[in-house]
C-alpha cells in the first residue's frame, strides 16, 4: 500500500442525474465542455478554500491519492494501476520511449497531436503511419506496434469502434493505447479493453486543467521504463527526495510524475462527483441532447455522440453561435459543439435558432 494516505471508497448507490446537475451553474449557452468543463460548486469551494489556508504538502498528498482512486473507480480499475501526472503529451512519451527500435505506431488520420507527436518525434527509427478512423481496425497489420487512438475524436467527436480496433490489435499482438480525455465524462470507459489509457481530466470531468491519469496493464506495464521518474514515483515520495538511491514504487505510481497540487485539490470534488454518478444516465442525457441538435440542424449519424461538429471551414457558424452568446469551438475547420450533464433543451433550441437565423 501507498504510505501516502488512502481514500476510503463509498460502496454508496450511484449519485442521479438531478443530483449531478445541481453542481453547476451559469452553465446556459456553454456548449464547449470538449475544450474545458465548467467548474462544479464543490471544486469552486475547495479552491476557494485552499488559497484562504496555507500549503499543506500532507494535504495535498491526501487529495492526490483520493483523485486516483476516484479515477480508478471511474474506469474500472484499482488505484495500484493507476499513475497520475499534467499533461497526454507526457504520459504518450512515456509510452514511445519504451518501444523498440524501429516500432510502427498505427494512429487515425487528424488524431490530437498530444498524442500522436510524441511517437512521430520519438527517434531510434519509430514510424507512425495513419489511416481513416473508421479503417483504423482494417490497417493494423503484422509488424504493428501499438494503436494509439483517441476513443472520441477531438475535432469532430466521432466514436471509434474499439472492440473492432482492440480485437484487430490482439491478433497481431500488438498494444493498444486509447485517449479517453473527450469521452470520460460523459461516456462510460472500461479501462480494461486497452493495454494503456490516458485522460486529462479537465474537460469532460470538470477538472482544473494539470490534472492527467494513466491506467496500465501488467504486461505492458512492466515493459516501460520510469522515464520521467522524480521523487514522487518513490515507493515513499517523503523518503525519495534526495540522492540516487530511491526505490521505485512497485505500482503504476513508479510512472507518477510529480503532481500540480491546486490543481489536484480542485480537481478531486470533481473527481468524486463523476466516479459515483450514473454514468448510464449522463450518457443517455448527454447524446439525447446531442441527438435533439442534430435533428434540429438537419445532421444524420448512426453515432451516439455527445459531440456534433459540422463542415465550417471559414468560421461563419462559429461566429454566428458566438454572436448568439453561445460558447462553442471550431477545430480542423469545422464548427464544434458539445452537450454535457449542465446543458438543457433550452441549450438546443438557442443554438439551433441561431444557425436557422
Amino acid at each position: 500500500m501507498s504510505p501516502l494516505a488512502a481514500p476510503v471508497v463509498s460502496a454508496t448507490a450511484p449519485r442521479g442525474l438531478a443530483e449531478v446537475r445541481a453542481e453547476f451553474v451559469d452553465a446556459h449557452g456553454y456548449l464547449a465542455a470538449c475544450t474545458a468543463g465548467l467548474p462544479t460548486l464543490g471544486t469552486r469551494s475547495a479552491i476557494m478554500g485552499d488559497l484562504l489556508g496555507r500549503p499543506d504538502p500532507l494535504h495535498y498528498a491526501a487529495v492526490v491519492e483520493a483523485s486516483r482512486s476516484h479515477f480508478a473507480r471511474l474506469v474500472g480499475v484499482s488505484p495500484d494501476r493507476v499513475a497520475i501526472g499534467a499533461q497526454t503529451s507526457v504520459f504518450a512519451a512515456l509510452l514511445a520511449a519504451s518501444l523498440p527500435d524501429g516500432a510502427e505506431v498505427l494512429c487515425p488520420d487528424d488524431e490530437f497531436s498530444s498524442l500522436a507527436l510524441p511517437f512521430v518525434h520519438a527517434g531510434r527509427g519509430i514510424t507512425v503511419r495513419t489511416a481513416p478512423l473508421a479503417e483504423l481496425a482494417a490497417a493494423v497489420r503484422p509488424g504493428t506496434a501499438m494503436v494509439a487512438f483517441s476513443l472520441v475524436q477531438s475535432a469532430c467527436g466521432s466514436v471509434a469502434d474499439a472492440d473492432a480496433i482492440v480485437s484487430a490489435a490482439r491478433a497481431v499482438g500488438a498494444r493498444t493505447f486509447c485517449d479517453v480525455t473527450q469521452a470520460a465524462g460523459w461516456m462510460p470507459v472500461t479501462a480494461d479493453r486497452f493495454d494503456a489509457v490516458v485522460c486529462h481530466a479537465y474537460k469532460w470531468l470538470c477538472a482544473p486543467r494539470g490534472v492527467a491519469f494513466l491506467t496500465l496493464g501488467a504486461d505492458l506495464a512492466a515493459t516501460l521504463r520510469p522515464v520521467h521518474a522524480g521523487w514522487y514515483a518513490g515507493e515513499d515520495p517523503w523518503a525519495s527526495c534526495y540522492g540516487v538511491d530511491a526505490t521505485l514504487a512497485s505500482d503504476a505510481r513508479r510512472f507518477d510524475v510529480s503532481p500540480a497540487w491546486q490543481a489536484f485539490v480542485g480537481a478531486e470534488p470533481a473527481l468524486r462527483l463523476f466516479a459515483e454518478a450514473d454514468a448510464a444516465a449522463i450518457h443517455s442525457y448527454t447524446t439525447g441532447l446531442a441527438r435533439r441538435f442534430r435533428e434540429r440542424i438537419g445532421q444524420q449519424s448512426a453515432q451516439e455522440s455527445a459531440i456534433v461538429s459540422w463542415l465550417d471551414p471559414e468560421g461563419r457558424d462559429l461566429a454566428t453561435l458566438t454572436a448568439a452568446g453561445i460558447v462553442a469551438s471550431g477545430r480542423n475547420g469545422r464548427a464544434r459543439v458539445a452537450f454535457h450533464v449542465f446543458n438543457d433543451a433550452s441549450d438546443v433550441d438557442r443554438a439551433a435558432r441561431a444557425l436557422d437565423s
